[in-house]
């Protein structure tokens, strides 16, 4: 029997340096590696190299911007380095200052009336012209008298001849008495006789008061002018019957001097005007046109009303105007300031020197190095282009009131006189273009 040899089994040797699992590991390294290489790029790659004369030129640049000029931000900063500031200062002062109240208002005159003819007639004549300055009393214009002169006629007819019965029967009562003296007539007689006297001295009377009324509605014939003022356009033209009970009249007449404004103010301000009213004082008010660049006229305060009104939380004020020069006008629009008080010896400073902030007001005072600090202050009242300082800046202390925007706390500036800054700020670029041009033409 024949064996068939088994042939030798074959064995593997794995590599000695190569571990179970190698190639996989071998991968996963490899992307963390491109991983790491993508994050740096992307952290690194995208920042700008840093260069010094690219650095310096941002800087200038960025400094330009902060102050307006491009390219003069080394001269406009004011910082380490840099020229001092050109800057407009004023030094505080000691001043009075008055305190004003404000408000708006409209003219009212004294008086108008609608000047009417009291009785129905032909309009005749017209003795004024449209616009014309009357006097109180003056005449205007006349209807026609003839109706009225007829009426007059008649009632003084009417007097008369009621007026000869009552003599003739006083005539007769007195012979009556003599005969009753003597016995020779009744006393009947007589108490009659003197009832009749007594009857015909009433329509005496009564005629009496007719003839005035027919005399009045002849003097209404002429139409004069009730109050003194300035007349306004005519409503009626001649020829026209005019009436009693016509609405327009013949004319409208306004007094104009004096003449009054009512005004409205807050009612926070009520108890310092009472205050000032009770002790006697007469307040001075001024009327200002709607842009309150012109005076108008001035006057003085007459009364408050008694009440406010709750809708507006204001309180009414009249005051009262000679109004001389016809400045002002019925239902003119203006703006009254009424002076309320005085504060003496204030702090003042020019009122552009204040700035305001989030926390509040400050300026920049000028120290003795050329340098300006922040300094915050507390204002108070304010006329025209000063204002007072209650605490935070003390009589000769210099601030800067031009220039503001080009400082900060602690800049070097180049005190100049008040509103030269401007000008030479506005003149700093084009010298420095100029120079820029010229080494350009030489080709430099």
């Amino acid at each position: 029997m024949t064996t068939t040899p088994t042939p030798p089994a074959v064995q593997y040797s794995q590599p000695q340096n190569q571990r179970p699992g190698g190639p996989k590991r071998g991968w996963l390294w490899l992307l963390l590696v491109v991983v790491l290489a993508l994050a740096a790029y992307w952290v690194w790659g995208r920042k700008p190299v840093a260069d010094p004369a690219a650095s310096g030129a941002s800087q200038a640049t960025s400094a330009g911007g902060k102050n307006g000029k491009t390219g003069q931000g080394k001269r406009g900063n004011g910082g380490p380095g840099g020229g001092p500031v050109p800057v407009g200062v004023a030094v505080a002062k000691t001043a009075d200052v008055n305190i004003y109240i404000s408000g708006l208002g409209g003219v009212m005159p004294e008086a108008t009336a609608v000047v009417k003819s009291r009785v129905d007639g032909q309009l005749m004549k017209l003795h004024f012209e449209e616009g014309q300055v009357v006097k109180a009393g003056a005449l205007l214009a006349e209807l026609d008298p003839r109706p009225f002169q007829v009426l007059v006629m008649q009632a003084e007819g009417q007097l008369g001849r009621d007026s000869a019965l009552l003599k003739a029967a006083q005539i007769d009562l007195q012979r009556y008495r003599t005969l009753l003296a003597q016995d020779s007539i009744a006393s009947q007689q007589v108490d009659t006789q003197a009832a009749l006297v007594k009857q015909l001295e009433g329509t005496v009377k009564s005629d009496q008061g007719s003839l005035e009324n027919a005399r009045l509605q002849l003097s209404y014939s002429r139409v004069t002018a009730p109050i003194s003022g300035r007349l306004g356009l005519r409503q009626v033209d001649l020829g026209n019957i005019v009436h009693s009970s016509d609405a327009n009249g013949i004319v409208v007449i306004t007094q104009l001097q004096p003449i009054t404004s009512v005004f409205s103010i807050p009612e926070d301000n009520i108890p310092k005007v009472m205050q000032q009213i009770q002790a006697g004082k007469k307040l001075p008010a001024e009327a200002w046109n709607r842009d309150q660049k012109i005076k108008l006229a001035s006057g003085t305060l007459l009364t408050i009303d008694n009440q406010v009104d709750s809708s507006t939380g204001t309180v009414k004020l009249k005051a009262e105007f000679p109004n001389s020069d016809y400045a002002l006008f019925p239902n003119q629009f203006v703006n009254i300031r009424m002076l309320l008080d005085t504060r003496q010896g204030a702090t003042v400073i020019p009122s552009a020197a204040i700035q305001r902030g989030s926390s509040g007001n400050f300026v920049y005072v000028l120290k003795a190095d050329s340098s300006v600090a922040i300094r915050p202050v507390t204002t108070g009242p304010v006329e025209a282009e000063i204002t007072a300082i209650e605490q935070g800046i003390a009589p000769g202390e210099t601030v800067v009131v031009d220039g503001l925007d080009k400082l900060r706390d602690g800049a070097k500036v180049e005190p100049v006189k008040r509103g030269a800054a401007a000008d030479a700020a506005a003149a700093a670029p084009q010298h420095k273009a100029g120079r820029h041009g010229k080494r350009n033409a030489d080709g430099q």
